[in-house]
């Protein structure tokens, strides 16, 4: 009897280390998420639902969670919003859908978003922002849609990034990059107009013939 009394009660705690790290896995996303909004200026009051004292953010609008209540979408494309991106995003380890194009969001992009290992889509474009490229996008082995163009990023095309063999859409256009555009993995087939209007981007590499990014 005793045994079984012992088997249960280690089996209720293990489900309830569980429950609990779900809640704080889920408190972490929405303390990350709930960073995003208190830097944005919000207008048109799309994000009025990203409540922080709910356990989880998987009731707020623009969000998508799965089964397992981590958050895998935030969609807050063309939603009137400015101010600048956060750190805190690389904590959203589960996500696969990053959607704020369209909007006015100014400053640097986030190195942390390399710690999306699961991210699948970036698509920050027709924004404000400036900087480099982050070397550390080229740690997103799941990416598939890379889109920053229309905002005006400096510097050159980060070469890891041609080492992201699922990349099938690049558009850096638009912008004031420098140095030559990648020609080798995914960039073999990546349009040539998705890197034009760039005034500083000079033509394709030539391998082994020329130092490439002279002009940066």
């Amino acid at each position: 009897m005793e045994t079984s009394v012992l088997t249960f009660v280690a089996s209720l705690a293990t489900l309830l280390a569980i429950y609990w790290a779900g809640i704080v896995s889920s408190n972490s996303e929405g303390d990350a998420l709930y960073a995003l909004r208190s830097s944005l200026s919000d207008p048109d009051n799309v994000l009025q639902s990203w409540d922080p004292t709910l356990v989880n953010p998987c009731t707020w609008f623009h969000i998508t969670c799965n089964q397992d209540n981590r958050v895998t979408r935030v969609d807050l494309g063309n939603s009137n919003l400015s101010g600048h991106l956060v750190p805190d995003l690389g904590r959203l380890e589960h996500l696969q859908y990053l959607e704020l194009y369209k909007n006015n969001i100014q400053g640097t992009i986030p190195a942390e978003l390399g710690n999306l290992k699961s991210l699948i889509s970036l698509d920050l474009y027709n924004n404000n922002l400036t900087g480099t490229i982050p070397q550390e996008l080229g740690n997103l082995k799941s990416l598939v849609f890379l889109r920053l163009n229309d905002n005006h990023l400096t510097g050159r095309i980060p070469r890891n990034l041609a080492k992201i063999y699922s990349l099938k859409v690049v558009d850096v256009s638009s912008n004031n990059l420098c140095g030559t555009i990648p020609t080798t993995g995914p960039f073999e087939h990546i349009p040539l107009n998705n890197f034009e209007s760039n005034p500083r981007l000079e033509g394709p590499e030539l391998q082994g013939l020329v130092a490439y990014d002279m002009n940066c």
